[in-house]
């Protein structure tokens, strides 16, 4: 049987990752969306296609034989993101670990290296497969020889043989280098021959064969201005093809197939997809490659009435002793089952450990009534999520240390939290079973108590926790329970109507087009816009034209047919998202939606939504208050009311940079986007225009985001250059944020992590990393952390002092929402001027500052009117 041999072409395929997924990023707070899109490509290849033999071939500098030949080679292509680049070491690493060999040579590009390895590979009589995202891999296909091309992202693949690539081209592989020589290549900057596009140069390589013979017949070509072109750029255009032409023997470069054969380490797996977050990786590639996944066992803790572990843990029956037991133990451990769909839980089962024993109790038994009413007097109890017992209806009057919220607060970064990854943590020598029950669990937390306490204490997390983060949860029990209404009636004629919404403009895009056509298709759509109505290509990608958000808001006021793709995209995903979903959100019985808010996920500390998502609902646009509209009161309710933070984080960096022209604005009630513009592009405040106050604006929260050139370059449509110039201007008008910033990275590369005012931490241990793009990652947190961090400390402050003084007041209005700086509350009309005043008092004073916290709070009929 024919053995197979895969060459994965490294650069092109992280690169393609990088840009196909949104950022991912690691505990560490490094990036990993570009080494988890290129991990779960191989994994799948691994999967589909069971390579005998795998190679993976990686650029090695910009410096090639290319470049001396033509130094403009490749010279418009931007210049890697740093977010990119601190990704490649990543790929070295997780190759390490695969037993994967990983090559590069220098002076020669990964391309070369695939021409030299699978064309002796082929030669050999292997079945060759080159897998990468790069079209000119396609002049390799030959006998034994296929490449699989990436079509959309890194997710749908296109394998060519000679006659797939025939049937597309009209012409044999090999003479893809004659025709890139012809039309040149504008994404490697091979300049061709100006003027000549694909059709020109298939119909010239199919009536002469190849670059050499259309110029030995130019005088034949039909067209004098093409004939002009053929003769006064002959000599560019065999320049042209040489560039395109993949060079197959790369000196020192055999194929060993020895070397070739995956040889994973499992240990070194393990640290890597650790290190980085990676866990869905890890538990793929132990199924892919065999990797040892041994069950293991804590006989000391019990796992199960029902395992032989079981056996060394005596579960004791529910007497009346039991109860007195349990009454006189310092703190209790409880582990629970529930029932139901969240917010609306019931105990199925409760397991109650303490020192003396671990009590089994389930919901049949009668008995759960006093054992509940035992663990919920008691002194202290340990447990996982709190909320859900919240949701359950148990009330702890006691001391309570959630360790799910303690993790969440020892570690923000990481992307799931449980009881065995503490015991992992905290007792790295104990063996964990692979399916771990509450006895488990219950024995597991009594053990946890004591360290964890000593670990939020040591880093002075303690206070945090029994401030802020625990005390939140009962309000945000209540807010889950009580869920907002929609209006069931206006959002089926929403749906309706945004429907036939979006059949018009599809009709109106169709005919702009003057053809139908898939407008969710990437390449169609490319088709139509820079071929068939001739609009300039403002990127092109090694795939296609690029159709992004970007390159349409550059085309936005060239042909009407931009804005009605835009709009199309914007109305379809409001609808699947929105429209279509929320409505199997809605309880029958209510007409309420209650979504989740969820506590241990973004690593600032800010809340997050899912279920829906109502943090995404555009704010600023008429789509988007459409949507909001559909929010109303509920029955014995008025109005909807807002009561939303303005410009928190700038106010935050202001009193935190103690810069004096900064706190100076706020101290004014100036607008702070335009007084920035003033400063930044030196005009009298007067002259500020709304371009420049825009651009301010983007700049102002760019700071406090810690973006780079690149990415504000990305926001503002200007060139990386004039992006970096703003930065710069903005840091020598205000010295005491570039001072502030400056301070927080020192501190981090001391400490190795960064606090808020509140002392939420972020450990940064890429910090000291020696690789300079993850250093530099790990810097920008260390600058953006303390501002965002404090503000999500402050909003949960304020929600916690609102509802207590909303209950203390006696009124009947209550939180619905908390989204981003923005609490949103139901209210009847007599409460409105009251509930105003309390919000006010709670959400402007939680904190003292150098400068005024202010909230504008507004009311309407539903959640557009109130915002």
């Amino acid at each position: 049987m024919q053995k197979r041999f895969v060459i994965l072409d490294g650069s092109s395929l992280l690169f393609r990752a990088f840009f196909a997924l949104p950022p991912l990023t690691a505990p560490t707070g490094e990036y990993t969306n570009a080494i988890f899109g290129f991990a779960n490509m191989l994994l799948k290849l691994w999967e589909d296609w069971h390579p005998d033999y795998l190679v993976i071939a990686f650029d090695k500098g910009k410096k090639t034989f290319r470049t001396e030949l033509y130094p403009d080679y490749k010279g418009t292509r931007d210049k890697t993101p740093a977010e990119l680049l601190g990704q490649i070491p990543l790929l070295h690493d997780f190759a390490a670990a695969l037993g994967i060999p990983f090559i590069e040579r220098a002076g020669y590009e990964a391309d070369d290296i695939i021409g030299t390895l699978a064309t002796q590979a082929a030669g050999a009589g292997l079945d060759a497969l080159v897998v990468t995202g790069d079209r000119d891999a396609l002049q390799l296909v030959r006998p034994n020889l296929r490449v699989m091309l990436t079509k959309k992202g890194i997710s749908q693949l296109a394998v060519y043989d000679e006659a797939t690539f025939t049937e597309e081209y009209q012409l044999p592989p090999i003479r893809l280098i004659d025709l890139k020589g012809l039309m040149g290549d504008t994404s490697d900057n091979i300049p061709g021959v100006p003027g000549v596009g694909p059709k020109t140069a298939t119909k010239l390589l199919v009536a002469y064969g190849s670059l050499e013979n259309v110029f030995a017949h130019k005088e034949e070509v039909s067209g004098k201005k093409l004939q002009e072109r053929l003769t006064t750029c002959e000599e560019q255009a065999r320049l042209s093809k040489v560039l395109a032409t993949i060079n197959c023997q790369v000196p020192d470069l055999t194929l060993s197939l020895d070397d070739a054969v995956a040889t994973p380490d499992s240990e070194k797996l393990t640290s890597f997809c650790q290190r980085y977050g990676l866990t869905a990786i890890l538990s793929r590639a132990g199924k892919v490659f065999n990797l040892d996944s041994r069950e293991k066992s804590l006989p000391e803790y019990g796992v199960s009435e029902t395992t032989e572990a079981a056996k060394t843990v005596e579960i004791l029956p529910i007497t009346p002793e039991a109860l007195d037991t349990m009454k006189r133990a310092d703190y209790l451990a409880v582990s629970a089952q529930f029932q139901g769909r969240a917010p609306f839980l019931s105990p199925v089962s409760l397991v109650v450990a303490c020192a003396e024993g671990v009590f089994f109790v389930d919901a049949q038994a009668g008995v759960l009534s006093h054992v509940l009413d035992v663990v919920e007097a008691a002194p202290e109890v340990i447990l996982f999520d709190l909320k859900s017992y919240g949701h359950a209806g148990i009330q702890f009057r006691g001391k309570i240390l959630d360790a799910k919220l303690a993790e969440y607060l020892l570690h923000p970064e990481i992307s799931s939290y449980s009881v065995a990854s503490l015991l992992t943590e905290f007792f790295p020598e104990t063996a964990l079973p692979e399916d771990m029950d509450d006895t488990f669990k219950a024995k597991g937390l009594l053990r946890l108590h004591d360290p964890l306490m000593e670990k939020l204490r040591l880093l002075s997390l303690w206070q945090l926790y029994d401030t802020v983060e625990r005390p939140l949860v009962p309000v945000l029990v209540r807010m889950e329970q009580t869920g907002v209404f929609v209006n069931r009636q206006h959002l089926a004629e929403k749906a309706e109507e945004v429907g036939n919404r979006i059949d018009e403009i599809q009709q109106d895009i169709y005919t702009l087009a003057g053809t139908s056509f898939n407008i969710k298709s990437t390449k169609q759509l490319g088709e139509i816009l820079f071929e068939r109505l001739g609009l300039p290509p403002v990127k092109k990608t090694k795939t296609g034209y690029s159709t992004n958000a970007e390159v349409l808001e550059a085309l936005k006021f060239q042909h009407p047919i931009i804005e009605q793709v835009l709009s199309y995209r914007l109305w379809t995903k409001l609808k699947s998202t929105y429209l279509d979903a929320i409505g199997d959100l809605i309880r029958p019985e209510s007409g309420r939606v209650h979504t989740s808010f969820n506590q241990t996920v973004t690593a600032t500390g800010r809340l997050s939504s899912s279920d829906p998502n109502l943090q995404n609902i555009p704010v600023r646009t008429e789509e988007g208050r459409q949507i909001r509209a559909l929010f109303e009161p509920g029955e014995g309710f008025d109005y909807l009311l807002s009561a939303d933070y303005s410009q928190i984080e700038l106010r935050l960096l202001a009193h935190m940079s103690g810069d004096e022209s900064f706190i100076d604005a706020f101290r004014r009630g100036q607008d702070i986007h335009a007084r920035t513009a003033a400063e930044v592009f030196h005009l009298p405040l007067e002259d500020v225009t709304p371009e420049l106050r825009r651009r301010a604006k983007a700049v102002n929260f760019g700071i406090v985001y810690g973006i780079s050139d690149y990415g504000l370059s990305r926001d503002l449509h200007i060139s990386r250059k004039e992006a970096a110039g703003y930065i710069e201007e903005y840091f020598t008008r205000y010295p005491g944020v570039k001072t502030f910033l400056d301070k927080m990275v020192e501190e981090a590369h001391a400490t190795g992590a960064v606090t808020t005012l509140f002392g939420r931490r972020r450990e940064l241990p890429a910090i000291k990393s020696h690789n300079f793009n993850q250093r530099t990652l790990a810097e920008r947190m260390a600058m953006n952390t303390p501002i965002q961090g404090t503000a999500a400390d402050i909003i949960k402050l304020a929600m916690i002092r609102a509802d207590k003084a909303l209950q203390d007041a006696g009124a009947k209005s209550r939180i619905l929402l908390q989204v981003h700086d923005e609490l949103v509350l139901e209210v009847p009309a007599a409460e409105v001027a009251e509930v105003t005043e309390i919000l006010r008092e709670a959400m402007e004073h939680v904190v003292q500052l150098s400068v005024p916290l202010l909230i504008e709070v507004k009311t309407g009929k539903n959640w557009a009117e109130a915002k």
